[in-house]
């Protein structure tokens, strides 16, 4: 790993100045950090106009295979520029060992590069949130490994509610998609989104930030009445945060709203939790579109791609 080059696709940088702070961690590491312009564009909410943004997406085409690129943050934007990103270029370049990484508004860049093309690219850390400031040593350990393997392999040691164990068999091959359940939901009905039969027999994860559980739970059913959750091999639920359960909901909260699904779905499709990803310091990085295997008991999970 030499360089990565960011690019801001969606929100600007509230404070450019900590741009630094990453510089300098990653020179640490001995990383060059190209392209560091970008967080100081700024339109409206956007990290500069829509044609500049996407200009310096389908850029990334030109750039050496050995790059990783890297989101600058989330917020919003990427919706604006799906319809004009040159995805096979992108996923030519792919194929060559060139890698994207982001997550939250970036996961809409995630699923549209696999529903067009089926190449892979890396649900992880974004630069102004994860590499600026307190820099997690899980993250960057998860990263570095992802990055120089493009596989992962975790195991999590938490109680789960399912039925029946999960064993792997050498069969299994269960294509690994997820990222935003906000970004997920809004691309239903879209060529932007993988449709049923290309994440069939799938591994969904999901995380989110600043919805209720109720809403949770209306896009799980709203993804489940489209055919996709009950075609799943299982759902990860990953860190669903800074939310604000009110006296009105007498106690109903995210377990609820997660075993709503779960009488939905059956034992065939278990909901299971822990997953350490999403707006939270500790997180993996998750190659999307790869293959992995899955199993699962009572105490716990282990996620592996092959």
């Amino acid at each position: 790993m030499k360089q990565i080059y960011l690019i801001a696709p969606s929100g600007s940088m509230p404070d450019p100045d900590i741009l630094k702070n990453g510089v300098v961690f990653c020179s640490q590491k001995n990383i060059e950090v190209i392209n560091q312009s970008c967080a100081k564009r700024h339109v409206q909410r956007f990290a500069g106009s829509d044609a500049e943004r996407l200009f310096e997406l389908n850029s990334i085409i030109e750039l050496p295979h050995h790059t990783i690129v890297m989101a600058l943050r989330g917020g919003y934007g990427m919706h604006r520029l799906l319809d004009e990103i040159d995805w096979l270029s992108v996923a030519h370049q792919v194929s060559k060992g060139l890698k994207i990484v982001g997550h939250s508004d970036f996961t809409a860049f995630h699923m549209a590069l696999l529903a067009k093309t089926g190449a892979v690219s890396y649900a992880g850390p974004m630069f102004s949130y994860d590499f600026c400031s307190n820099v997690s040593d899980f993250t960057w350990r998860h990263f570095e490994s992802c990055m120089n393997s493009g596989r992962m392999h975790y195991e999590v040691i938490q109680p789960q509610t399912i039925e029946k164990s999960l064993g792997v068999t050498e069969q299994d091959k269960s294509i690994l998609w997820g990222g935003n359940l906000s970004m997920i939901a809004s691309l239903i009905g879209t060529q932007y989104l993988p449709n049923v039969e290309q994440v069939k027999g799938g591994i969904l994860f999901i995380e989110d930030i600043n919805e209720h559980p109720y809403r949770i739970e209306r896009m799980l059913h709203q993804l489940c009445m489209a055919g996709y959750l009950s075609s799943q091999k299982a759902i990860l639920i990953g860190d669903i945060a800074s939310y604000r359960l009110t006296d009105t909901d007498r106690g109903y909260d995210l377990t609820s709203a997660l075993n709503s699904l779960r009488i939905k779905l059956g034992s065939s499709v278990p909901i299971l939790v822990g997953l350490p990803f999403g707006h939270c310091p500790d997180k993996l990085t998750i190659p999307i579109g790869r293959f992995a295997t899955l199993s699962a008991s009572s105490a716990g999970f282990i996620l592996e791609t092959i």
